[in-house]
């Protein structure tokens, strides 16, 4: 929620250009950052301190983790779609809920296999090479977080990260013997 109260402060803020002309190019840091942060705090949630007993359990945790997991994604989505304004052709609201799902995927993969404590680090990484090196329209599917949001292969991307790193989240938890840093 914090988040998304800062993007929602910032955003009109970051459309004004050098110049005073609007720029909403100026947005993309907005809609990479911002839900990268709310993928991260997703993340910490991922690690059980009761490890032993989740894995000892009569009954399955998926359906536990799944409330938990869109929960917490449906809040961060919606006060996205609430906080960021303008036009979805140019980093409006779709393309921060398309970042969120994305990074969200990276962190449930990475935490999967890495534990939950270094679930920020490979979405971190990822985002900021690709702000740095992909910002050409031509780069195809390994770009997706700089597009604009209503790009087909950008969000289709997104939302495969995020099924497959919900799929083994559910059906794995985070990695035993971590601790979220």
């Amino acid at each position: 929620m914090a988040t998304a109260l800062s993007t929602a402060w910032f955003a009109p803020r970051l459309l004004v250009g050098e110049n005073g002309i609007a720029d909403p190019a100026n947005r993309l840091p907005l809609v990479l950052v911002a839900p990268l942060v709310a993928a991260v705090a997703i993340g910490t949630g991922l690690h059980t301190p009761s490890d032993e007993l989740d894995r000892s359990a009569a009954r399955a945790w998926w359906r536990p983790r799944l409330l938990q997991l869109l929960g917490l994604t449906g809040l961060a989505a919606g006060s996205f779609a609430l906080a960021v304004t303008g036009s979805p052709e140019l980093y409006g609201s779709p393309a921060a809920i398309r970042n969120l799902l994305g990074c969200t995927g990276i962190v449930l993969l990475t935490a999967v296999v890495a534990g939950a404590g270094a679930g920020w680090l490979p979405a971190v990484l990822y985002t900021a090479l690709a702000y740095l090196l992909y910002q050409d329209p031509g780069s195809g599917p390994v770009g997706w977080v700089v597009r604009p949001g209503p790009g087909a292969q950008a969000w289709t991307t997104a939302v495969v990260l995020y099924v497959t790193g919900a799929a083994a989240w559910l059906w794995r938890g985070a990695r035993r013997g971590t601790r979220p840093a």
